[in-house]
C-alpha cells in the first residue's frame, strides 16, 4: 500500500538507488588502484551496498523524515560499508594503502550525501510552490492532538498533505465520513483515538481494508505506552499506521523478491526450457489456438496485469468470464491433465520473474470475480496488499478452484490475511513443500 499511495517514490527510490551505484562504481575506477578493478569486486561492491543500505534502512527517506535522521542515515550506512571494504581488503590486500581507501568512502558519501539532501530538498520545493505530490487526507477527531495535527499540516505545505476536510465524530456519522472519502478520491484517514469508540475504530480498519486506502492514528500519551505497533512523528506529533505486515519491512521485501527471481529462474531454465515445447507440441495436435492463454487479473494495489497459463481448454468466447467447473466441457484431454497436475500454472514463474507476482501468496482471481467479491466479501481488499502467488496457503488447505459457495472465498481471505500477515520464508518453503505433495496425491477440486 505504501508503494501506491507514494505516487513517483516508486520510480524515484530505483532512480537514486541506481544513481548512487554509478557514483559507486565510476569513483571506484577513477580512485581505487589496479587490484580493486575487476568484474567480481564491481559485483561484490553493488551487492554489499544493497544489502546494507536495506539493514540499515537507507533509502527510506519519507517527506515527515527530518534532516537531522537523514544524516544518521547516512553515517550508519557509510560506517557499516567502510567496515565491509576495509575488512574486504584486509582478506584480499588489494592495497596497502589504506588511506586510498578512506579518500574513496570520503568522495562518494560526499556526492551521494549532498544529492540525497538536494533531491529531500527538490520535492519539498515540488510540493510547495507546485503542489505535486500531494496526498489528499481527512482527519477525524476533536481534541487538542487532532487541532495541532491540523494546524501541522495546514502551516508545512512542503510535506505535502492536502487538507480536503476534517470531522468530528459527534457531530458527523461515520457512514458520512466514508462517503464523504470515496467521493473526493481521499487517500489518507487520519484518526484520533482520543474518544473513539472500539466499533469506530475497527469501521474504519475494515473501510481502509475494503478500499485500499491508508488509514494513520493519532495517539494520546496513554495509547502510545499501550500499543504494539510503529510510530512515525510527523514534528513532534506522533502517527501510527492501522496495519503493518512482514513484508513493510524492507529486508523481508528484499529476501522475498530475492527468493523469487532465484526460484523462477531456476524453475524456467531447469523444467520450462524442456516443458514448454513439448507441452506446446501436446496442446496443438489436440486443438487450434495460441498456446499460453493469457488473462487480466487483479495484482498489488489492485493493479492490473497479465497472468499466463498453459491454455487448458478448446478457444471460447468465455474464457475470461466463467471459472472452470467440474466435468466442463470446454476442457480439453490434455488441459484436464494440466490442471489435474496443475501443470497448466507452470507459465506464471514468467509473472514471477518479471515482478507481477509471487511464488507464494494470495492467488489473483478473474476481474468479474474481483469485482464480484470486493461487494460481497469483507477485507476482500485487503488482500492485495501484496503481490499475488501461483500458490497460497489458502490453496494448500483445501480452497483452490471453483468456488461453490460464499464460504470458500470467506476461508480464502481468512487464510490471505493470515498469510500476509504472519509472512516467513518459512512459511513460504512450507507452503511450496504443501503445494508439491498435493500436487503429486492429487487434489479435489484440481479441474
Amino acid at each position: 500500500m505504501q508503494r501506491k499511495i507514494g505516487r513517483y517514490s516508486k520510480y524515484l527510490r530505483p532512480i537514486t538507488i541506481t544513481f548512487d551505484l554509478i557514483v559507486l562504481a565510476l569513483t571506484a575506477m577513477w580512485i581505487l588502484p589496479d587490484h580493486f578493478q575487476g568484474l567480481y569486486f564491481y559485483l561484490y561492491l553493488t551487492f554489499s551496498w544493497i544489502v546494507i543500505s536495506i539493514t540499515t534502512k537507507f533509502y527510506q527517506v519519507y517527506r515527515f523524515t527530518k534532516l537531522i535522521q537523514i544524516a544518521q542515515k547516512i553515517m550508519k550506512q557509510y560506517f557499516v560499508f567502510a567496515l565491509n571494504l576495509f575488512a574486504l581488503n584486509g582478506l584480499f590486500t588489494l592495497t596497502e594503502e589504506y588511506s586510498v581507501v578512506g579518500y574513496y568512502l570520503l568522495t562518494t558519501a560526499v556526492i551521494i550525501g549532498i544529492v540525497k539532501y538536494f533531491v529531500f530538498w527538490l520535492l519539498k520545493i515540488f510540493r510547495k510552490y507546485y503542489k505535486g505530490n500531494l496526498r489528499r487526507i481527512v482527519i477525524i477527531g476533536h481534541d487538542e492532538l487532532t487541532n495541532n495535527f491540523i494546524n501541522f499540516v495546514t502551516t508545512n505545505d512542503d510535506y505535502g498533505y492536502s487538507l480536503t476536510k476534517s470531522f468530528s465524530l459527534t457531530n458527523t456519522r461515520s457512514s458520512e465520513i466514508v462517503a464523504f472519502c470515496n467521493e473526493h478520491d481521499v487517500d489518507e484517514i487520519y484518526l484520533s483515538l482520543e474518544k473513539t469508540t472500539t466499533h469506530q475504530v475497527s469501521f474504519f480498519i475494515d473501510y481502509v481494508d475494503n478500499n485500499l486506502k491508508l488509514l494513520k492514528f493519532l495517539p494520546s500519551r496513554k495509547d502510545l505506552l499501550s500499543a504494539n505497533l510503529k510510530v512515525d512523528y510527523y514534528g513532534v506529533i506522533p502517527v501510527m499506521p492501522s496495519r503493518t505486515t512482514p513484508l513493510n519491512d524492507p529486508l523481508n521485501y528484499f529476501i522475498k523478491r530475492v527468493f523469487d527471481i532465484v526460484f523462477s529462474s531456476l524453475v524456467i531454465i531447469l523444467i520450462m526450457s524442456w516443458l514448454t515445447p513439448l507441452i506446446a507440441i501436446l496442446i496443438r495436435l489436440e486443438s487450434k489456438g495460441p498456446i499460453f492463454f493469457k488473462q487480466k487479473r487483479n495484482g498489488l494495489d489492485y493493479e492490473e496485469f497479465n497472468c499466463y497459463k498453459f491454455r487448458s481448454m478448446f478457444v471460447n468466447d468465455n474464457a475470461d468470464i466463467d471459472e472452470a467447473v467440474k466435468n466442463d466441457p470446454r476442457i480439453t484431454k490434455i488441459g484436464a491433465f494440466l490442471r489435474r497436475t496443475s501443470i497448466d500454472e507452470m507459465p506464471q514463474f514468467f509473472n514471477v520473474f518479471v515482478g507481477t507476482m509471487s511464488v507464494v501468496g494470495p492467488r489473483p482471481h478473474m476481474l468479474n470475480f474481483t469485482e464480484k467479491y470486493a461487494v460481497k466479501v469483507n477485507k476482500f481488499k485487503a488482500r492485495h496488499f501484496i503481490k499475488p502467488g501461483i500458490t497460497g496457503m489458502a490453496q494448500t488447505h483445501g480452497y483452490r478452484g471453483e468456488i461453490e459457495n460464499d464460504t470458500d472465498i470467506i476461508n480464502r481471505i481468512k487464510y490471505d490475511i493470515f498469510y500476509m500477515e504472519s509472512w516467513s520464508l518459512l512459511l513460504d518453503l512450507k507452503i511450496i513443500y504443501l503445494t508439491i505433495k498435493n500436487a503429486i496425491k492429487g487434489e479435489k477440486k484440481a479441474y
